[in-house]
Formats: C-alpha cells, sequence, structure tokens
C-alpha cells in the first residue's frame, strides 16, 4: 500500500514538475527563494502593529520566532528520521526532472517551505481575521503557490508539500492558540 503510495506520489511530481518551461523558471525561483517573502512578513507585523500595539507586537514577535524555529526543528528532524531522497536525488527519477533549484538538499520529506509558510498564513490569517476577514484566504493562497515552487523547481514529491502544508496548519492554529492565551494573560486591552 505505502509502496504503490510512493509511486503515484514519484508519477504526479513528474506530471506537476514537467509542465513547467524555461519562460516561468525565474518567477517560479522567485517565488521558491526563502528572502522573497520577507515584504509579506513585513506587512504582516506593520498590520499586527495597528491593530494590537507596541507591546502586544514585542511578545508575538518571540511567539512567531518560536513557531518558525519549531517548525523548522521539526521539518528537520522528520527529513532526518525518513530520509527520503528528494526527486533530485532520487534514482529513476531525477533524471527525468526539472531541476531548476540552485541546490538540491539531501532529504525532502517533508517540506519545511511548506509547512513554514502554512503556519504563518494560519497564524496570521486567524490573528487578524476580525480585521481582515478575507486576509486568511488570501495567505493560505500564498502558501499553497510557495508550496507548489518546491515541486516546479524539482525538489520536493507532492507528498511532502501536502504533509507540509498539514503540520504547517496544525502548527499555526496551535501558535495562534498559545499566542491568544499569552495575550489575554500579559496584554491588556
Amino acid at each position: 500500500m505505502l509502496d504503490q503510495l510512493l509511486e503515484y506520489d514519484k508519477e504526479l511530481f513528474l506530471y506537476l514538475n514537467n509542465w513547467g518551461s524555461e519562460t516561468w523558471d525565474k518567477l517560479w525561483l522567485i517565488i521558491t527563494y526563502k528572502f522573497s517573502s520577507i515584504p509579506i512578513y513585513a506587512t504582516l507585523l506593520y498590520l499586527i502593529y495597528k491593530k494590537f500595539g507596541w507591546k502586544a507586537l514585542l511578545m508575538m514577535v518571540f511567539v512567531i520566532a518560536a513557531m518558525i524555529t519549531f517548525t523548522d526543528q521539526i521539518t528537520n528532524i522528520f527529513k532526518d528520521t525518513f530520509q527520503r531522497p528528494r526527486p533530485c536525488r532520487a534514482e529513476g527519477i531525477m533524471d527525468l526532472t526539472r531541476f531548476v533549484a540552485p541546490r538540491c538538499g539531501k532529504y525532502g520529506f517533508f517540506s519545511g517551505h511548506a509547512s513554514n509558510s502554512m503556519s504563518t498564513a494560519v497564524f496570521a490569517g486567524l490573528l487578524l481575521r476580525p480585521y481582515f476577514k478575507n486576509l486568511i484566504y488570501l495567505m493560505l493562497i500564498w502558501s499553497i503557490v510557495v508550496a507548489y515552487s518546491r515541486i516546479y523547481v524539482g525538489v520536493h514529491y507532492p507528498l511532502d508539500i501536502v504533509c507540509g502544508l498539514t503540520f504547517g496548519a496544525v502548527t499555526g492554529y496551535g501558535f495562534y492558540k498559545l499566542n491568544k492565551y499569552l495575550l489575554n494573560k500579559f496584554i491588556s486591552e
């Protein structure tokens, strides 16, 4: 059963990865570049400051840093535990892959880009939902686009992405609840 699932995963990866073309490669490389999202993060921090004030923002910076650190470290634990080679390193797949990323890490299960972007999307979307009710949808779309970019550039299978997005959503929700508790306990409104 698991072998069949992994085979479907490889087939779907090759299908999605080979949709790409040189015309779009630079755009997807920009999307997948980790520092390309800084304007989004800066905007979110500004919105948090405007709606919650300095004290709350300072506390939330620590919560957000803890969330990203937690997500990133758990992702690394999964990669080191499962040791599933990335498609750009997997025998029988790497020769069929459109590899456009600047480098290829060793293991890929599950995607750190997917988990980090989704945890940020869920956390910020829920936090700011009382003020910007549709922001969460934009954030979720942004996260999915960032996650798909990892398939496009040839470094993650779809299952890596789905698991990363799922873990990120759970983590984002958990840290949102923690943040809500800390706001109620330490920051008076």
